[in-house]
């Protein structure tokens, strides 16, 4: 039993879902050692190194009526928890303005054999934008209150977290899963939250990954700071998708976006910069003319999706345990405490140590 107590986890990836892995780890094994190596760490900037260039917020995309839904319902419960703990994270209450432009039964958005939102209840209840409020050419929308997530805070914060909870964290490239192994012959059990590098990593290489490329500019708050966050798309998940997320108070705003299946160019698109500028001052006047914005950066992001939805399961090579934790395409931050809680009980269901 000795050895239970004290087992050593090693983790691959420390973007928002290895990082958060390594916390939910170490939170229910306190007395395990546990190591987080990755080619890229908080404060790199790569377009390989996805999570710093996320918006990002929590507005489910999961309707699953299942295990999805559960993994945001378990994320939104924590960053209520941690934005009042932890102001400074980066995770903040804030109101949504979410508009759609097709009817709510083709929006993507009602859990599968419920004809419900899920998370009406969750979230504190839906308002519906009244009709002269909504833009041509929408639908419908609703107002809810959620959550702001500054990356460029929450990321760091989350390093921070786990160097003090005594997590070794350190810059290594394994290009094979068994390099891991050969590494640390003494751990029995890792975890891959690679992302997008399971679609290479030899030893995995799975090929249902594919990127799904997003491109954001951040400008300068204006004169009178955003209050709440504008998103609006034919559905939840579409190509051409508009929002509006505000660091607030004087962080910037995030304006994005796109979502474009399958392409692996990591370069920024200038011309489509203007057209997600238009956008989202149509969406949110109060940003002012799209020539007036004080572009601060621009930014590309690979998200990491994979068909048939993210790989969450246990996988023995030999004696060795690996629990795979990727493939939360744009959800990555929403999802992040679900899919780790979902991991780690993965490793006590199946522990061989």
């Amino acid at each position: 039993m000795a050895g239970i107590e004290t087992p050593l986890y090693v983790i691959l990836g420390a973007g928002v879902v290895g990082l958060t892995t390594a916390l939910e780890l170490k939170t229910r094994f306190p007395t395990s050692q546990v190591i987080v190596v990755a080619k890229h760490l908080p404060g790199d900037q790569s377009v390989e190194y996805t999570s710093p260039w996320a918006g990002a917020n929590w507005l489910s995309m999961a309707t699953d009526n299942g295990v999805q839904e559960e993994w945001d319902a378990v994320s939104f419960k924590k960053f209520e928890k941690i934005s009042q703990q932890s102001p400074e994270c980066g995770v903040r209450r804030m109101d949504i303005r979410a508009i759609f432009d097709s009817p709510i039964e083709n929006a993507g958005i009602v859990s599968q054999g419920t004809g419900k939102i899920w998370y009406e209840k969750l979230v504190g209840g839906l308002c519906e934008v009244p009709k002269h409020e909504l833009p041509q050419g929408s639908n419908f929308g609703y107002d809810l209150s959620t959550f702001m997530i500054n990356v460029q805070s929450y990321l760091p914060w989350l390093q921070v977290q786990v160097l003090k909870a005594g997590i070794d964290l350190r810059r290594s490239q394994y290009d094979d899963i068994n390099g891991l192994f050969d590494n640390f012959p003494t751990a029995n059990t890792f975890l891959n939250c690679t992302g997008l590098g399971s679609y290479s990593l030899k030893g995995v290489e799975d090929h249902n990954v594919y990127p799904t490329k997003g491109q954001i500019l951040l400008v300068e708050t204006p004169s009178k700071p955003l209050e709440k966050m504008y998103f609006r798309s034919p559905k939840r998940v579409a190509s051409d998708t508009t929002y509006v997320f505000p660091r607030y108070p004087h962080g910037g705003v995030v304006l994005g976006g796109c979502r474009l299946d399958g392409v692996w160019d990591g370069n920024v698109d200038l011309d489509f910069a203007e057209d997600i500028k238009r956008r989202c001052c149509a969406l949110c006047p109060d940003l002012g003319k799209p020539e007036d914005l004080k572009v601060l950066y621009h930014a590309v992001g690979l998200r990491p999706s994979r068909k048939g939805g993210p790989r969450i399961e246990a996988q023995f090579y030999g004696d060795k345990m690996v629990v795979h934790n990727y493939g939360a395409a744009g959800a990555g931050y929403q999802a992040s405490w679900g899919m780790a809680k979902h991991a780690v009980d993965l490793i006590v269901q199946n522990s061989r140590l």
